[in-house]
């Protein structure tokens, strides 16, 4: 691990952040190229997964940003160190609130007549990979950042953090990409479209997370906000898409155990790898 940190010292935190939001964009793919090899999951499958997947997102949400970023601004900020958490975490859910009421998209497990967003022509396919899009720029913004912020050369926060989340992140993204892939191949797409589609969803990610690592360097006193930012905008995600998207069917129970097995593993890694 020491070694792989000074590399990627040396290669910097733009380049980093660009590798970090590639491994998580890989693992969409890997999710979504399970549309090769099995057939459609079971309904169970799913809510599991994506409650596991809620799980990774809370928990990175506090131990590897809002935390770090409260521990920043007492230092940054010592008369007001509550504020910049405070306010980066309300702006980042308000930032994604806007975009859910304007992009075009469609909740995995939602009829199409519940579409949100602005009126469209757009087909279920594209709606859904909307959707998941909507999932993914939070979490590029959110490894962008944070591996921005360790190559500050800041103690509050360490690459050890940045790959532990980057890690969390790639493994939530797993069953993200089945959930584009498997809906879309049950519409009738060919096995290599309801891929391609699958995958799509997670290319926002590396965009996220270059523009996240360039804001914090260039702009170190935003960092606190930047990382609350980050936090409040994945929460949002995970309050208004992916827990409604796990209690439509008589599965709760055992999504609630997905989100808790999630929130533990992403614990575990910030606590054993930050």
């Amino acid at each position: 691990m020491f070694e792989l940190e000074n590399w990627l010292r040396e290669i910097g935190p733009v380049k980093a952040a660009l590798l970090a939001t590639l491994f998580t964009w890989f693992i969409t793919a890997l999710g979504a190229a399970f549309v090769f090899i099995i057939r459609n999951p079971t309904r169970k499958v799913f809510d599991i997964l994506l409650g596991f997947a809620g799980g990774v997102m809370v928990a990175a949400s506090f131990w590897s940003l809002l935390n770090p970023s409260i521990q920043l601004s007492e230092r940054l900020y010592p008369t007001i160190s509550w504020m910049p958490a405070a306010v980066g975490f309300g702006i980042g859910g308000l930032f994604l609130f806007c975009l859910d009421k304007i992009m075009p998209h469609l909740h995995i497990n939602f009829g199409v007549e519940e579409k949100e967003g602005i009126n469209t022509s757009l087909r279920s396919t594209s709606l859904m990979v909307l959707a998941i899009t909507l999932h993914n720029i939070p979490e590029g913004l959110a490894v962008g950042v944070l591996f921005g912020a360790a190559a500050s050369g800041l103690e509050e926060a360490s690459f050890g953090a940045a790959i532990a989340l980057a890690i969390g992140i790639g493994l939530q993204n797993f069953p993200e990409g089945l959930a584009v892939a498997f809906p879309v191949r049950s519409l009738g797409a060919s096995k290599l479209k309801s891929f391609w589609y699958g995958q799509l969803s997670a290319l926002v990610e590396p965009v996220a997370g270059v523009i996240g690592a360039l804001a914090v360097i260039y702009v170190q006193a935003f960092l606190p906000f930047a990382l609350a930012f980050a936090a409040g905008a994945m929460i949002y995600v995970v309050i208004e898409e992916v827990i409604p998207e796990t209690q439509r069917s008589t599965n709760t129970d055992l999504a609630v155990l997905g989100f808790i097995i999630g929130f533990i593993v992403m614990m575990v890694l910030d606590v054993a790898l930050g």
